[in-house]
């Protein structure tokens, strides 16, 4: 059976697509984008979160670490990363629930299986299965059994991709897709490469060539200060929405600081520190702006 590594599952889901979803978490993402949202999916192997406010300093985590990666010292919980196997054992019965294993394997089958039990909530609200996370794509034969076997049963499918990926690969799950939801982030290449680790020229392919196969598409559009929220950023999303024919809405993300707190939870420093969020009401010319010039329904989100 088909196996891949996710971190989560997200019943009831309200932003991922239309109506109520069900919503997988793919662990792994090509891209290092420096105002990640969800940090913890990044590597796509499993990862100790560790919520300091939580400890009880019970000791627990101190008798069962094989690599004596856990000690107290002045009542004080420390946790040496450079050491940890990540082998779990001190997550399995931490009593506060202070140290969480971050991603685990599960077979499409099962994925599936969880996703259909919600089959009265889809039917009645338009909702479905959304995959994301991290990025499903970068698990191509996993996210592959996951849409067939969905469709199978009869589930509508929603894709949230970062695009960079194999062609091949996304045009061969598209043919299980309903819906794409498909990031973009920043116009200028080389300043998408800068902020996000690669170029946007092979992102932009797929998308077109999404598109030439008339997928239904959303472009989410992550907006930054100092990175991605400038008038031509702004032009860029216009340009790209009109030159397409089947983007049926554009989402614009206003940036929040919470992925700063899940950084230092798995023990990682935070590229983008900005602890501000981004007020929609920031985004509501540019979302006039857009709408105008491309006819296109425009969410903040």
């Amino acid at each position: 059976m088909m196996v891949g590594t996710i971190y989560n599952i997200q019943r009831f889901s309200l932003h991922d697509g239309p109506g109520i979803r069900t919503t997988v978490f793919f662990k792994g993402c090509p891209l290092d984008c420096v105002w990640c949202h969800n940090p913890e999916s990044k590597e796509q192997k499993p990862e100790i979160s560790f919520y300091t406010e939580k400890c009880i300093k019970c000791g627990y985590c101190v008798s069962v670490c094989p690599q004596n990666c856990h000690t107290l010292i002045e009542n004080q919980h420390v946790l040496n990363r450079i050491n940890c196997a990540r082998c779990g054992l001190c997550t399995q019965r931490c009593f506060a629930k202070a140290l969480v294993m971050i991603g685990y394997r599960i077979t499409a089958d099962k994925v599936v299986a969880q996703a259909a039990a919600d089959r009265a909530f889809y039917e009645k609200s338009g909702g479905g299965l959304t995959l994301s996370g991290g990025e499903p794509i970068a698990q191509p034969e996993f996210a592959l059994e996951i849409v067939q076997k969905s469709k199978e049963v009869g589930l509508h499918v929603c894709i949230e991709t970062c695009g960079f990926c194999g062609t091949g690969d996304i045009l061969k799950i598209a043919s299980f897709v309903d819906l794409f939801l498909f990031d973009y982030k920043i116009t200028d290449p080389v300043v998408h490469q800068k902020y996000t680790g690669v170029t946007n020229e092979s992102i932009l392919h797929n998308l077109k060539s999404l598109d030439d196969l008339g997928k239904k598409i959303i472009l989410r559009c992550p907006m930054i200060p100092g990175i991605s929220l400038n008038d031509g950023h702004i032009e860029g999303i216009i340009a790209l929405a009109r030159s397409l024919n089947y983007v049926i809405e554009i989402d614009l993300e206003p940036y929040h600081p919470l992925g700063i707190s899940k950084c230092e939870q798995i023990g990682k420093t935070p590229a983008f520190d900005s602890i501000e969020f981004l007020s929609k009401e920031v985004l509501m010319e540019y979302r006039e702006e857009i709408t105008s010039k491309t006819g296109i329904a425009v969410k903040i989100i």
